[in-house]
């Protein structure tokens, strides 16, 4: 005889029914995310384009210091990488220790299962697939499963969809055609709110929602970030003209000194052959320079300083930043993918209104009576408790979010609900069940010395069963003020608001104590409804429209119903009355799509409902083949995958560990407010590297062409390789710190995020760096030709005053660098921008220092205060005109 259904159930698994689903199926365990090793975390950091290129001008200058026995050079050059790419490293590293999130959990948790025919308790790992599970209130479901029993079961689902609270059933009818999991599934990580069930495992380990959910959470993503794309750009770019300067330098001087000069035919030994080789070698060596010199290696370093800097600062304005490279991405986000629950919302059940309409007047039993009453009976007809927490503390409750609502209220009102609890005798109760949609309580109370009847429910079905309803002082029938309660609840329910209707019965000693029997003699006194919501936090809509006005799209991702999510999409000022249909969609509706449907309409999306995690994350990648820069954020474990896909993930501080560990910045204060600050701060980063780029590439310009040019006209090197490499090592180290350190501007947000697919030197870069440098380089040119021209030609200290005077450009230069791309004064806010006092004494001292002790090292010769104090006078004119043209534009602006 086969067994049926029914045996399986009241009998469970056999011992040896367990041991082949555990081989079959696994066991019951999360793997836990694979950690990289430090080396592998320190090498990732060589994959910066920029330090690419700096590897080969470093190999290229170990060439010259293995010919010249001079290293300083290229210990310089390795310093600077090792530098940038230990800072990198550092920071990251202390950010981002990980731990093993998915098992932290107690996975020795006793669970109840039915096995050969006995309840039994075995820890939460060694659940099985097949196994009966039995469900009780505050226990958190161990597997997914399907239910074979459900009594008034409600689950919290919050992790996996961000609902608060699901009802579940066995019966097919009772099935939410809307809900994001089937009615009679449960799911691992979910827990039972209210009433008791009994389910079936089906999935265990990573086969379950959450398994996925986590193993998608810690997928390696490829998506690069947008400041990746541009330095690569940049780095590919700088590498093609230091490569061609360098080649055509190298050709110029090698056919005017050595092929011009030298008569091969004639040459014999190698000691003939040794001056052309000599000289072959010195313009070799000179190209190389011109290489490493075009290279910007404080870039790296800036861009590092810049996001180490940032991280530590992002903290005090509650952005913890995880992944370094988010600082920056922040400022280019084009879409943010929020979810709603605790992210645009308190997360925090709360009444909005309470609406007792037999409170406003006296009564027949006393305004005064009736208000106790009415305390006494949420108190009393309740099965949520208050935690105990200090006056410090917020208070939360334990229980259906609806009950604890209605008991933070009463603490509100002053009113101590276990007080009113305690006082009341209870002679009967009926438990809240899907099937009722209604509670009720009967207790003795000290108030009136009565019996009472307390109901509270579905206020539609509460309505039903009363004769009346109290109204200032009078009663009203019930059937004639339906449709003015009926109009009431439909407000609130636009407003995506929970409703509970409230009645009372005082019984005669008489009547029986069974509230069934009581309750359906339909002749309640209906006391009026409360909406409960869970509300807006009070700075979100101001942070919406702060993002839109940068021309961020912000777009609402949430497990929640259609009505609720545009409801609150109207309230924080994302949902306007033009928007229709095609701006929303439900996470089912959105799984039917094909990628080339969902690709047309991702950038109209404004509201997707009953989203599963698969949904989000399907979202936040189609919207990265539009070429959008993704934040997400989320505080459920059901984000994680979004979280770790998009480009920046945002994490609240009361979120779950895996979407802490998924996400790249935890905002601690859990407000949307925050990643506004977060995009202000990245913003004003991406110019601190501009500015960065604009002042290092002047120089770069400059010192490649003079070079070049001093080859055309005759000239001997008018730098030297040791002048260069001072310059182009010490002061872009020096300036990288200077400007990365510039404090972030609120006017950045008034504009709109750039394209990934820009390049880093915008037409203004551009304009600045030919236009400032072709200046620097007529005056430079110029001097060359005059000291050649004077008698005695190009003097040792000549080529000092020349060699000083385009420092001390370069120097004038670092302050207009400083605020390039704004009208403001090159000293408004200096002695914030850290270290900017430190590195213009540096670069001075350490001018001052080469010119007056250098000696040959530094082919240089001590110059007078005079000489000094002219050349410092002329080179500032630089920071004067540029002064002088910011003060017209913001006369201009005025």
């Amino acid at each position: 005889m086969t067994a049926t259904k029914d045996d399986l159930y009241h009998v469970g698994l056999t011992d040896d029914e367990v041991r082949k689903s555990r081989t079959e199926h696994g066991v019951n365990l999360l793997t836990p995310p694979k950690r990289p090793s430090l080396w592998k975390l320190y090498l990732e950091k060589f994959e910066d384009p920029v330090v690419r290129v700096l590897l080969v001008a470093a190999f290229f200058s170990l060439i010259i210091s293995i010919v010249e026995n001079e290293y300083a050079e290229t210990i310089g050059i390795i310093a600077a990488i090792l530098l940038a790419t230990g800072i990198g490293f550092f920071f990251e590293y202390d950010a981002n220790k990980k731990f093993d999130l998915l098992n932290a959990v107690n996975e020795e948790t006793l669970v109840k299962v039915i096995r050969n025919g006995h309840v039994q308790e075995v820890p939460r790992k060694d659940v099985v697939v097949g196994d009966i599970v039995i469900l009780e209130t505050g226990e958190e479901i161990p597997a997914d499963g399907e239910l074979l029993e459900a009594v008034s079961l409600q689950i919290n689902e919050s992790n996996l969809t961000g609902e608060p609270v699901v009802t579940k059933t066995t019966v097919e009818a009772d099935f939410d055609e809307e809900a994001t999991y089937a009615s009679n599934r449960v799911m691992r990580g979910t827990t039972v709110v209210d009433g008791h069930g009994v389910m079936r495992v089906e999935f265990v380990g990573d086969a379950t929602e959450i398994g996925k959910v986590a193993r998608q959470s810690t997928e390696q993503t490829t998506e690069p970030t947008p400041l990746n794309i541009q330095l690569t750009k940049l780095a590919n770019l700088i590498g093609k003209i230091g490569f061609s300067v360098a080649g055509l330098a190298f050709a110029i001087f090698f056919i005017k000194d050595v092929v011009l000069v030298y008569d091969f035919a004639s040459f014999h030994t190698f000691e003939q052959w040794l001056p052309a080789l000599k000289a072959t070698l010195q313009y070799f060596m000179m190209a190389v320079t011109l290489i490493v010199v075009a290279v910007p290696e404080g870039l790296p370093m800036s861009v590092t300083l810049s996001l180490a800097l940032n991280m530590r600062r992002m903290l005090s304005t509650n952005n913890l930043v995880r992944k370094m490279h988010a600082c920056e991405t922040m400022g280019a986000i084009t879409v943010i993918c929020t979810d709603k629950t605790g992210t645009l919302t308190q997360n925090l059940m709360q009444v909005y209104e309470p609406n007792f309409y037999g409170l406003k007047n006296g009564k027949e039993i006393g305004e005064n009576d009736l208000s106790k009453l009415v305390m006494e009976g949420i108190s009393a007809n309740s099965t949520a408790f208050l935690e105990e927490t200090t006056p410090e503390e917020k208070p939360k409750g334990v229980g259906n979010p609806t009950e604890v609502a209605l008991l933070l209220w009463l603490n509100s009102q002053q009113r101590n609900y276990l007080e009113l609890r305690e006082g009341v005798k209870v002679l009967d109760q009926l438990t809240f069940s899907t099937e009722r949609k209604f509670m009720a309580t009967l207790v003795h109370s000290p108030l009136i010395g009565k019996k009472i009847l307390y109901v509270k429910g579905a206020p539609e079905i509460v309505l039903g069963k009363c004769k009346d309803v109290l109204l200032d002082g009078k009663r009203v029938d019930a059937v004639e003020y339906r449709s003015t309660v009926e109009a009431q609840l439909l407000n609130y329910q636009n407003m995506a608001m929970r409703t509970l209707g409230f009645a009372y019965k005082i019984v005669d000693d008489t009547e029986p104590a069974d509230c069934v029997a009581l309750v359906a003699e339909n002749d309640l006194s209906f006391l009026g409804v409360v909406a409960i919501s869970d509300p807006i936090r009070p700075d979100v809509p101001a942070a919406v429209a702060k993002c839109q006005s940068a021309g961020i799209g912000v777009k609402i991702v949430t497990g929640d119903t259609p009505g609720t999510a545009t409801e609150i999409a109207r309230q924080i000022g994302l949902w306007q009355p033009e928007d229709t249909e095609r701006n929303r969609i439900t996470g089912a509706a959105f799984a039917d799509l094909t990628d080339e449907e969902a690709l047309d309409r991702v950038l109209d999306l404004k509201i997707m409902s009953r989203a599963r995690p698969t949904d989000k994350q399907r979202l936040v990648q189609l919207l990265q083949q539009k070429g959008a820069v993704v934040a997400v954020t989320g505080d459920g474990t059901n984000d994680a995958p979004a979280l770790n896909h998009a480009q920046v993930g945002l994490s609240m501080g009361t979120g779950t560990s895996v979407a802490k560990e998924a996400s790249d910045i935890t905002l601690l204060d859990d407000s949307f407010n925050s990643i506004g600050t977060a995009v202000m701060w990245g913003r004003s980063l991406y110019k601190n590297i501009q500015r960065f780029i604009v002042f290092q590439l002047t120089i770069n310009f400059v010192a490649l062409f003079i070079v070049l040019l001093g080859s055309l006209v005759g000239t001997e090197l008018p730098l030297t390789v040791t002048q260069m490499l001072w310059v182009n090592l010490i002061m872009d180290t020096f300036a990288a710190l200077a400007l990365a350190s510039i404090p972030p501007s609120e006017s950045v947000m008034k504009e709109k995020p750039r394209k990934s697919t820009d390049f880093i030197i915008t037409k203004s870069m551009r304009n600045y760096i030919l236009g400032m440098g072709v200046v620097f380089l007529a005056l430079l040119m110029g001097m060359l030709f005059r000291f050649n021209n004077e008698e005695g030609g190009m003097t040792v200290q000549r080529l000092t005053i020349f060699f000083t005077f385009f420092v001390m450009l370069q120097f004038w230069n670092l302050f207009n660098a400083r605020v390039f791309g704004t009208s403001d004064s090159a000293f408004k806010g200096i002695s914030k921008s850290y270290g900017m006092e430190l590195v213009v004494l540096a670069i001075l001292g350490g001018q001052f220092v080469i010119v007056q002790f250098g000696g040959a090292v530094f082919r240089t010769e001590p110059l007078d205060f005079t000489t000094w104090m002219i050349i410092i006078a002329s080179t500032s004119l630089v920071l004067w005109v540029g002064e002088g043209i910011r003060l017209v534009r913001r006369l201009m602006q005025k």
